[in-house]
């Protein structure tokens, strides 16, 4: 898939504005928070870039690209470079972060697309650090500021630094933070879904796309539950997560496990609950990845098996949902989403 906001943030490197990567100084890494595999990354010399990524699929396509990632950058780079997210709050904060590891004398580099809110994200970047340079390209703004004590707003920064760290939410019954899926309360399908469960769901079980934690904070109520596996591709959910569940699902043991769904689950289950993602960065729906879900769910799941699974009711699984398993039905249709309950095959 094209990625306009990285093929602009490259821009500068490639038409000579900025030289960080034609300079010689081999020794010197450039940090790349929430970094992403695209085409232009090809060009990149992968020896001198450190890839900050907590979202397994865009972390697992980096890594086989010969990157190296990790979830938690460290230390000041003399080049920062970053794709801020769509969430106001998340993105301010990291670029406090990329001010912050740039350190004296470093330059903060970022794209964002148009639609996106470029313009805005210029006018953080130039609040925090000021600005040294622009261009536009692809429908999308790159713009860069040189990192310098004499420039840097410090209070705007220790600000903007804590505005996506974690907080209690829902009077305390959960911790969670900016840019996590329905951060700030439970989402509605989850709550229909919880509502349609049946009393009973023995054995192992599997939470796909957990987010924080609410869809198995209530499944380890029913009756007969031994096990849950929590999968949830952005770290950042998945740690909340396990402080949300700490010492909460008594005798339910619970394991929680950073990794791409679609690329297939660890263990065979009994049932398996879901509401899947249905956006990748963007705004546009992109079925396919429920649709990798569900196919997952099918390898998974022990013969007679069980998935449940809430959608908005104009997404298109129903046609997966009767290749891979035996029969499907809907089990509730209520604002706008619907609950599927699927069985496998008994053989």
């Amino acid at each position: 898939m094209k990625d306009p906001a990285l093929d602009t943030l490259l821009l500068p490197f490639e038409n000579g504005s900025l030289d960080f990567f034609e300079d010689g100084s081999a020794d010197q890494k450039a940090l790349f928070l929430r970094a992403r595999m695209g085409f232009a990354m090809n060009a990149m010399d992968k020896s001198r870039v450190v890839c900050q990524q907590t979202f397994a699929a865009d972390k697992d396509n980096l890594e086989r690209a010969g990157f190296t990632v990790t979830p938690e950058a460290s230390g000041t780079y003399p080049l920062v470079m970053v794709l801020p997210p769509r969430q106001r709050d998340e993105a301010r904060a990291l670029m406090a972060q990329a001010v912050k590891s740039a350190g004296e004398g470093g330059i903060v580099i970022a794209a964002v697309s148009n639609t996106e809110g470029a313009k805005t994200a210029e006018s953080d970047l130039t609040k925090l650090a000021g600005n040294a340079g622009k261009l536009s390209k692809n429908k999308c703004r790159v713009f860069w500021a040189e990192v310098s004590a004499d420039t840097i707003n410090q209070q705007l920064l220790e600000e903007w630094s804590q505005l996506d760290a974690p907080r209690e939410i829902l009077d305390g019954r959960f911790m969670s933070r900016p840019g996590v899926f329905a951060w700030d309360h439970i989402d509605k399908a989850s709550q229909l879904l919880v509502k349609t469960l049946p009393d009973r769901l023995p054995g192992r079980g599997a939470d796909l796309g957990a987010g924080f934690g609410y869809l198995t904070s209530e499944v380890v109520k029913v009756n007969k539950v031994k096990a849950m596996d929590l999968y949830e591709a952005e770290k950042r959910a998945l740690d909340l997560a396990e402080t949300n569940l700490k010492g909460k699902t008594g005798e339910v043991a619970v394991d929680f496990i950073w990794q791409d769904v679609t690329k297939g689950l660890n263990r065979a289950y009994d049932f398996i609950v879901m509401n899947p993602p249905f956006h990748a960065g963007g705004k546009q729906d992109r079925a396919d990845i429920g649709q990798g879900f569900i196919k997952a769910a099918a390898k998974a799941l022990r013969p007679s098996g069980h998935l449940w699974l809430v959608a908005n009711r104009h997404l298109p699984y129903e046609a997966t949902l009767d290749k891979v398993f035996a029969s499907y039905e809907i089990m509730a249709d209520q604002g706008g989403y619907k609950v599927i309950r699927a069985i496998k095959a008994n053989k």
